[in-house]
């Protein structure tokens, strides 16, 4: 529907009551379309409305006879409630050109991020059904505690704190897991409080910390991140799993369908000395770990395939009694010891608090079982890889992030709640465990939690299967989700089979999660694969952290997250804990999941596709070079740094096909003026005619521009002007195209080697126009001849660069040749430098001063000097009838054609009574100055061929125009110079300097 397109139909078209309390008047038929805004607060007095006045035009997308079918629900009053809805109307109202209702709505919906289908035309005779503002039936919507907090806490209180955190006090003593509990959660704290404010940055689709990296810090390394977290949260649910089973098998002995293995330890080190004796350690057979985690598995794999809405009604009965359990503990610990308890349970007792209070470090067997001879030695590096885990349970609600109702307000307060509330418990756990038995006890009684517990042990038997397995619910029901947003990110062509529709649940995704975590069950090492858990999630974090830290620092204008208790440097911090912790777990781990992460980046950024979500990085280029520029300001750059920046004029003349936006070697010529590729074009082509009627074809004639220099792999960027003429428009450019330093100082062109075969009279006038203005503008010019016969980076050249170095141009020639010595084209070329020189010029002091001269600047050329006889010389010889070389016939014509040119001039003038005009200003000719300038360039053309035939390719210095004469006669002098030479760069300096001595 166009806009101002309004139905005029029996019945009004009803306008949805917004959710702010504002309604909108629907629209008559029969009277002006007037959009009323009523204030609907009760007890406000002072609601004032605003009328949007249009006049309806019948629309072209739904034809005036088409039935229309309204919903019933939403007509909320009629067309008459204009003439009783408050009487200021004249004192408020606001003239809309073009207003149609349904604009708001659908732009609305557009910024959110929602697919809009346009509405299509009907058939004839067809019903049409409107309805507006009826809301899509979604999936289960929840709050904080179901949504957020509740994951987080099932997850962050699974195996770890039940069969290891008591071994850990014992290994690392009291105060060193209290740092190693207060380091970890510190750097989950951080993460959190990060991964807060940019959860509360906008609205926020599925896929969690993958959407909020990815958004941040651009598809690749999101992609890259993601799906190693992904893999995390699919590995750490085969490590609950796996927790279960052992658990179950040590309760339950008899379950075991293989034999047991039995560990039998000799001389166990306790307190640094070696206590004679003989520990039997009795673990569930590896088999066993295998069969029952896979049937386990699949069991939850069940679960999962109901949805979120069971899966949110299960979790109660998961973590209920695990809750008790901890009570469980609590209290057994308090009451401790009771009248069956082991020798090493002393209660809480202050002399064994002191004697656990330093650590214990030792060697183990793989049981964990302390042995001078164990294949294991544990420091506080392996404790942090062990425990880490334990704190990993942060991203299960923001995994979980298209189920929530309120992202904004239930990830912060949820996530952080389950952080802050899992911390101090642990932190008070280290406390009463280190206070709670012997060292040798904690080392050596596997479930010490279970052993204390009251009133059995029972109860943390069935505590620990049920945190582990409502755990292990929790990240295969995140998991398949977060590989679903990756899946439906349409970056990766691979992962299309995992896509899912809004609403539905992710069961091919859940399906590919469960075969890893029975691929990982069945290695039944838990201590294997913890650390593999640990640098999956620490990457995360880090990921969470640098994006939170990348959009803080940049502080964007759309930077407003609603979370304010953060701060660039507290993000910064969380980053680089999580990255020490890697390498204190391992650095060997380290290097593989970053070496993982590396070749998932490289492979999304070939195979993957753009997706255009204004990412940190992009902003931070941005920053970064509006900081540059304001570095560099408005003064002149020193020759060191000097670049050339060059403005390429595409299609100022030649014929080219309507679809080829610019010559195609005109790119090539481009990149031969850079550096190892660094450097910046601009490509510019004016389009004759009214900006008004040739915006669409310049917005067109821009994206081919576009196409072309990514097609060329050009570093560069099109830009495409509407002027009356060229020569206005390239006046404009050169005035305003580029910031400070940055802009363009090169302006290159081809030359018009056509003008005269197809009588294209406006080119003389146009192209002096063109170096006149860059003179004044003091750009410097390259105009190429022999365009069509450039090379390619696959042409090989050979022979020599020859230089004309007639005039001082900052060294600009100098530094192209060099420039083109870097390409694999030239390479095999050599420098030679001509000198022009008149006959009494001592020609050895002059050829020894340049060799000085590029000797300082580091150029290896030859130096050659030609001497030139001069105009004078040449009138007192009157010599012009014994020039016998090939450029003596195009030097006759040239006269011929300047006398007929300067005739026809004359008679013109003549006839109108008015001197010599030329587009409208005067011209002052000099018969004698045009024969010297046509003297001169015959000279240069004939030396040009006598050495520089055979060259690969010939820089001369580029004459300025002559002033006041016709621009005609300067192309016939530019003609004369350029004839027979197949290939010639003609260039003009400016008064910078572009090339130095100095280091």
């Amino acid at each position: 529907m166009e806009n101002g397109g309004i139905e005029e139909a029996d019945d009004a078209l009803p306008v949805p009551t917004p959710l702010n309390g504002r309604r909108y008047r629907p629209v008559g038929s029969s009277d002006r379309a007037v959009i009323q805004m009523t204030s609907m607060e009760p007890g406000s007095s002072s609601a004032a409305s605003i009328d949007a006045v249009v006049t309806p035009q019948p629309p072209r997308n739904l034809k005036p006879d088409a039935n229309l079918t309204v919903d019933p629900s939403m007509r909320e009053g009629s067309p008459d409630d204009h003439a009783t809805s408050g009487g200021s109307q004249g004192d408020s109202k606001l003239e809309l050109f073009g207003f149609d209702s349904l604009v708001n709505i659908l732009g609305l919906k557009s910024m959110t991020g929602e697919q809009i289908q346009a509405p299509s035309s009907p058939r004839d005779g067809e019903d049409v059904a409107i309805t507006i503002g009826r809301p899509k039936e979604t999936g289960p919507k929840f709050g904080t505690m179901m949504g957020v907090f509740v994951p987080c806490l099932q997850n962050i209180l699974g195996i770890i704190y039940y069969i290891r955190f008591t071994w850990i006090v014992g290994m690392a003593g009291v105060w060193q897991s209290l740092v190693l509990v207060s380091f970890c959660g510190a750097c989950t704290f951080l993460t959190g409080i990060s991964l807060s404010a940019i959860a509360t940055n906008g609205a926020m689709k599925g896929g969690g910390p993958y959407y909020l990296i990815g958004r941040a810090l651009g598809p690749e390394v999101g992609v890259s991140i993601g799906l190693c977290f992904f893999l995390g949260n699919a590995v750490a649910g085969s490590m609950y799993v796996l927790g279960a089973v052992e658990t179950f098998l040590d309760a339950v002995p008899s379950a075991g369908l293989f034999q047991k293995s039995v560990t039998v330890v000799n001389n166990t080190l306790v307190n640094g000395t070696e206590t004679a004796g003989t520990s039997t350690i009795s673990t569930p057979s590896l088999h066993d770990l295998q069969v029952y985690g896979v049937i386990v598995t699949i069991l939850l794999c069940f679960i999962v395939f109901g949805g979120v809405k069971i899966i949110n009604k299960v979790a109660p009965a998961f973590l209920i009694p695990v809750l008790f359990s901890l009570l469980c503990i609590y209290l057994g610990v308090f009451i401790a010891p009771r009248h069956n308890a082991p020798k090493g349970i002393t209660g809480l007792s202050i002399t064994t608090f002191k004697d656990n209070w330093g650590s214990e470090y030792q060697r183990t067997n793989n049981a964990g079982v302390p042995d001078p001879s164990g294949s294991i030695y544990w420091d506080f590096n392996a404790l942090v890889g062990l425990f880490f885990p334990a704190v990993t349970g942060i991203m299960a609600g923001s995994n979980r992030s298209a189920s929530l109702k309120d992202t904004q307000r239930s990830i912060p307060i949820g996530t952080l709640s389950a952080t802050l509330t899992t911390t101090a418990m642990y932190l008070f756990s280290v406390l009463l465990f280190g206070a709670l038995a012997t060292r040798e006890e904690l080392l050596t009684d596997r479930l010490l939690t279970a052993t204390v517990a009251w009133p059995a042990p029972a109860v943390i038997y069935i505590g620990i299967i049920l945190s582990t397995l409502g755990a292990a619910l929790q990240s295969l029901t995140g998991a398949p989700r977060l590989l679903a947003a990756i899946a439906n990110d349409d970056i990766l062509p691979v992962l299309n089979y995992f896509k899912v529709s809004e609403g539905s649940e992710p069961h091919a995704a859940t399906l590919f999660t469960a075969f890893i975590c029975i691929c990982c069950v069945v290695i039944g090492n838990l201590d294997l694969i913890t650390p593999t858990i640990t640098m999956f999630f620490l990457l995360c974090y880090a990921g969470v952290n640098l994006s939170c830290f990348l959009l803080d620092l940049l502080d964007a204008p759309s930077w407003r997250p609603r979370w304010k208790f953060h701060h660039w440097s507290l993000s910064l911090v969380g980053a680089l804990l999580c990255v020490v912790i890697m390498f204190l777990i391992s650095w060997s781990f380290t290097v593989v999941s970053l070496a993982l992460a590396s070749l998932i980046y490289y492979y999304v950024s070939i195979k993957g596709k753009a997706g255009d979500w204004g990412d940190g990085f992009k902003s931070a280029y941005f920053q970064l070079a509006l900081r540059s520029l304001r570095s560099l300001g408005a003064n002149q750059v020193h020759p060191k740094n000097w670049y050339p920046i060059p403005l390429i004029f595409c299609r100022p003349w030649g014929k080219l096909p309507e679809n080829v936006p610019c010559h195609p070697k005109l790119a090539d010529f481009a990149n031969c003026m850079k550096k190892k590729g660094r450097g910046m074009s601009i490509f510019v082509s004016i389009i004759d005619g009214d900006y008004h009627e040739l915006a669409e074809d310049a917005k067109t004639a821009c994206r081919q521009l576009d196409a072309y220099i990514d097609y060329k792999r050009c570093e560069g960027v099109a830009e495409i002007i509407v002027a009356p003429t060229m020569s206005d428009g390239f006046r404009s450019i050169v005035q305003t195209m580029g910031l400070g330093n940055l802009k363009p100082n090169i302006v290159v062109m081809r030359y018009p080697e056509i003008w005269r075969r197809e009588n294209l009279t406006q080119i003389p006038s146009t192209f002096v126009s063109i170096i006149n203005d860059c003179i004044i503008a003091n750009k410097a010019v390259v105009i190429v001849k022999g365009l069509d016969e450039w090379p390619n980076e696959y042409q090989r050249q050979y022979g020599t660069i020859d230089l004309y170095w007639i005039v001082r141009d900052g060294g600009l020639m100098l530094l192209l040749s060099q420039l083109l010595l870097t390409k694999e084209s030239f390479e095999s070329c050599k420098i030679q430098v001509f000198c022009i020189s008149e006959e009494d010029t001592d020609a050895e002091e002059l050829k020894a001063d340049v060799k000085k001269f590029l000797y300082d600047l580091r150029m290896q050329a030859e130096v050659i000097v030609v001497t030139m006889k001069s105009w004078e010389s040449h009138m007192e010889s009157s010599s012009t009838g014994a020039q016998q070389d090939d450029s003596h016939e195009a030097y006759t014509s040239a006269q011929q054609r300047i006398r007929t040119y300067l005739d026809e001039m004359k008679e013109t003038a003549q006839r109108e009574r008015q001197p010599l005009m030329e587009n409208g200003r005067q011209v002052v000719v000099n018969e004698q100055k045009v024969d010297k300038f046509l003297y001169t360039m015959l000279k240069l053309n004939s030396t040009i061929l006598r050495y520089s035939r055979m060259a690969a390719v010939v820089l001369v210095s580029l004459p300025p125009p002559p002033l006041n004469h016709p621009s005609y006669f300067y192309m016939e002098y530019m003609d004369l110079l350029v004839e027979n030479v197949p290939r010639m760069l003609i260039v003009r300096g400016y008064t910078r300097d572009v090339v130095t001595f100095f280091t």
